[in-house]
């Protein structure tokens, strides 16, 4: 009974939460294009679909992932081995993100697009790789009480050298690869992770030190991609700008046998995750789980979740970036694709699971400090003029490059002047708006107006916008805890 109540709460905030989406597409459709897409009775079902998958989800969360990492957490602080912390770390990171179906969806894209350059195994092993490696430095940062914002400055500094000497078929990819690690499994996991060691060693804040995990899980694999795309294209010639084709084989296959591979694909998902949990915890602890059944059976809703998310995003959510973009460059409007750009971006992050998930974690471990509706509608705020830049580069046909160095430039900036509680928070912030609602809509939108617009290049133009999507959040989190601060001294003078 408790249970069935709490899954009813969580469906009616997912539709809550989804509303706004579909008022951006019927305000376009009825308003602006003046007419009824032809499959508006599936995009509708779709959408319920995807409310009905959150909430599933977010139920799983609760019994499953989160109690579990912040119990591990908890216990190798206790046991006090930092060699096999870090190791369990690596292994949380790397299993988390390897078989992560948003990034599957980009490197195989990728792949398709530049004829086989850039193999989509490799890339992913690199992603997942990088993410474990540097979500074991971050457990070493939250150990050792070391700040972050040395790291992210460093990084990113790093990041915009990289950028400069990358060539330009890899730059939109690397970011995207970067944004798309951190999804509604990844997130919640991760910062469960670094909140609960921050939690049990003495002397840490959980909103300092606990948050940031995200943050260099997004940071990293972008350095790694570009300087994979340097190796990859130093010796090839450029590609041209062809039409591809990005059907797979599974795509042919009939209803009930791909509602079936689809199913088998989301276990795929989140196994690697309950193995390197039930590991960790069997072998290195050599403890029981508490409650197996409730553990198992949040799993069980995790994966449930995911699979009715993932449908309901195809039958809702996939049409509607790429038809949309066709439709509005149709009109030859462009201010309507600025409009809608900003409008959706602004919808699809308010609708984001993981930024409410993380939100509301934000909002615990500040006490008081932070209000999780205000950081989210910042955040979203953030997204929308992000992916407007970003389209507005694909219309132009500006360099990535100029974009992208001069956005973390900003970003370095700003966090050499912000108060030192919110970078991690940012830098999360960041990482959690590219994840399964907004990737799809802002791929296809990508995509969909490089491939409809005269003289652009899919792979150098299409991809891209996700990073936009992940800086500009950042600035106006940061920005809004720069203004806070500076109001409550001038509050505290003036009293």
């Amino acid at each position: 009974m408790v249970y069935l109540k709490a899954f009813s709460h969580a469906f009616l905030h997912a539709l809550k939460n989804l509303l706004p989406i579909i008022v951006v597409v019927l305000f376009f459709q009825l308003l602006v294009l003046q007419q009824i897409p032809d499959n508006a009775i599936g995009m509708a079902f779709g959408l319920l679909v995807v409310a009905l998958g959150v909430a599933l989800f977010l139920q799983g969360l609760e019994l499953s992932i989160f109690p579990v990492g912040k119990s591990l957490s908890n216990q190798f602080a206790r046991k006090g081995s930092l060699p096999i912390l870090l190791l369990f770390g690596f292994a949380m990171g790397f299993s988390a993100v390897v078989a992560e179906p948003a990034l599957i969806a980009v490197a195989q894209k990728a792949q398709d697009i530049s004829a086989g350059r850039i193999d989509a195994f490799t890339l992913r092993l690199l992603v997942a790789t990088s993410v474990g490696l540097v979500t074991a430095l971050g457990i070493f940062r939250t150990v050792a009480g070391l700040p972050l914002h040395w790291f992210m400055i460093v990084g990113y500094i790093l990041v915009v050298t990289v950028t400069w000497f990358a060539p330009e078929e890899i730059v939109g990819l690397a970011y995207d690869s970067g944004g798309v690690t951190t999804n509604i499994v990844t997130v919640p996991l991760i910062a469960a992770l670094g909140i609960g060691l921050a939690a049990s060693i003495r002397g840490r804040n959980p909103l300092t030190d606990g948050f940031g995990l995200v943050a260099l899980a997004v940071m990293v694999p972008m350095i790694s991609v570009q300087m994979y795309g340097i190796f990859v294209y130093s010796s090839a010639a450029p590609i041209p700008a062809a039409a591809v084709s990005t059907e797979t084989g599974a795509e042919t296959l009939s209803g009930p046998l791909k509602a079936l591979l689809d199913l088998a694909t989301m276990i795929r998902d989140v196994l690697p995750i309950i193995l390197t949990i039930l590991f960790f915890q069997y072998i290195v602890l050599r403890r029981k789980l508490s409650n197996p059944p409730k553990i198992l059976f949040g799993f069980l809703l995790v994966i449930i979740g995911l699979y009715a998310f993932v449908v309901g995003l195809k039958l809702g959510l996939f049409p509607i970036g790429s038809a949309m973009a066709e439709q509005l460059i149709a009109l030859e409007r462009f201010d309507f694709v600025y409009l809608f750009a900003f409008m959706i971006g602004f919808a699809t992050t308010m609708a984001e699971p993981a930024l409410i998930a993380i939100g509301k974690q934000a909002e615990e471990a500040a006490t008081g400090r932070i209000n999780g509706n205000v950081i989210r509608i910042m955040v979203a705020v953030g997204v929308a003029i992000g992916i407007t830049v970003g389209v507005h580069r694909i219309i132009t046909g500006d360099s990535i490059h100029y974009y992208i160095m001069g956005g973390y430039a900003l970003v370095i900036a700003l966090t050499a002047i912000a108060p030192r509680y919110i970078i991690p928070l940012a830098f999360d912030l960041g990482g959690v708006t590219t994840s399964e609602v907004t990737v799809p809509l802002v791929t296809a939108l990508g995509i969909g107006l490089a491939s409809n617009i005269e003289g652009r290049n899919v792979l150098i133009d299409g991809f891209g916008l996700i990073a936009f999507a992940s800086i500009f959040p950042i600035l106006t989190v940061m920005l809004y805890a720069i203004v806070m601060e500076r109001l409550v001294i001038r509050r505290e003078v003036t009293t």
